[in-house]
């Protein structure tokens, strides 16, 4: 491989990706702790509704699945399913649901993109970085949905097992993840690049939202809520109207 080349190889698959999970980490804690006012999702409803209702159902539903999706098929370790599933099976399923859930979020986001490029008075509202995080998600999902035929292409599995220990060897901090990206072809890694891309402008869009759509997990698992009545100075045991005390 050409020197220059070997070098961005190295640096885009070995270091650009903590470079990506740090800014998203220190990045969103930051943004929590100094501009908590700015930690929404800026919903354009009430200017609008129009193909919001569809765009966004279709998006997010495509969204969820994905995210975890790539989160599961990436990092859980092939010794772990192998006794169940082999390799290619895995790879044609992850096909199959994964290009469903591209097909679906990307209806919906091509939706929300239209919105808010035409209509005029959703345009005026929006911020750069709103169009921005749109406008690449959406070449996102056009790169992944530009990977399925590629994956049909190699029904051995070994496309999926290279992509896989490539993401186990970054979050668990082992030499040599580049190395297992050698022979990916390059829609993948420009897929793999976009997708760390998202990572690192998160913060800075309305993309935080998202941490606290996990958190309202908590909700289910909260505390019961104490309610009480709004009697002020009122004795405990004593709050029968004046009128009926006097009269027993």
């Amino acid at each position: 491989m050409n020197p220059v080349l070997s070098f961005l190889h190295n640096f885009f698959f070995n270091v650009y990706p903590y470079i990506c999970l740090a800014v998203f980490l220190m990045g969103s804690l930051a943004r929590f702790d100094r501009d908590q006012y700015t930690w929404k999702s800026d919903s354009s409803q009430l200017l609008r509704h129009g193909a919001l209702r569809w765009g966004s159902n279709l998006f997010h539903i495509g969204i969820l699945f994905l995210l975890f999706g790539h989160f599961v098929g990436l990092l859980t370790p092939h010794a772990v399913y192998e006794h169940f599933i082999t390799a290619p099976q895995k790879q044609l399923l992850a096909v199959i649901s994964g290009g469903t859930a591209g097909v679906l979020c990307f209806v919906g986001l091509t939706l929300l993109l239209h919105r808010r490029l035409t209509d005029s008075r959703i345009r005026a509202t929006s911020k750069p970085t709103d169009i921005g995080i749109l406008v690449l998600l959406w070449l996102q999902l056009v790169l992944g949905i530009v990977t399925l035929p590629f994956s049909l292409g190699h029904g051995d599995g070994g496309m999926m097992l290279a992509l896989s220990d490539w993401a186990q060897r970054i979050v668990t901090f082992r030499a040599g993840a580049a190395d297992a990206l050698a022979a990916v072809p390059p829609v993948f890694l420009a897929h793999l690049f976009l997708g760390m891309t998202v990572f690192l402008v998160f913060p800075f869009t309305r993309l935080v939202h998202v941490w606290s759509g996990f958190a309202a997990l908590g909700y289910l698992l909260r505390p019961y809520q104490v309610v009480r009545a709004r009697r002020l100075n009122v004795p405990a045991g004593n709050d029968r109207p004046r009128s009926l005390a006097a009269g027993d």
